[in-house]
């Protein structure tokens, strides 16, 4: 399967819930390309951007596993070609 250039979008609403993020992301890190983090203060929540190069299975599988997590919302952006 090829990979493919994604993003995963994650807003979350529960302080709690960033330590399972960060599991999860620690466990996907083999196909992360970079990550960036914003704590928004104001709102109470954090918002992280995620980029993958990876097969569709994987992405999928990450991100279905992230909103899955009590307090944490996420959106899949994938590119139309592969490597």
């Amino acid at each position: 399967m090829e990979n493919r250039v994604s993003i995963i979008s994650i807003i979350v609403e529960d302080p709690n819930a960033a330590e399972q993020v960060n599991a999860l992301l620690h466990l996907f890190g083999g196909y992360i390309i970079g990550r960036m983090g914003l704590p928004y203060k104001e709102r109470g929540i954090a918002i992280i951007c995620v980029v993958l190069d990876a097969p569709a299975d994987i992405t999928s599988s990450l991100s279905g596993k992230l909103g899955m997590i009590k307090g944490v919302t996420t959106k899949t952006v994938t590119s139309k070609t592969g490597a």
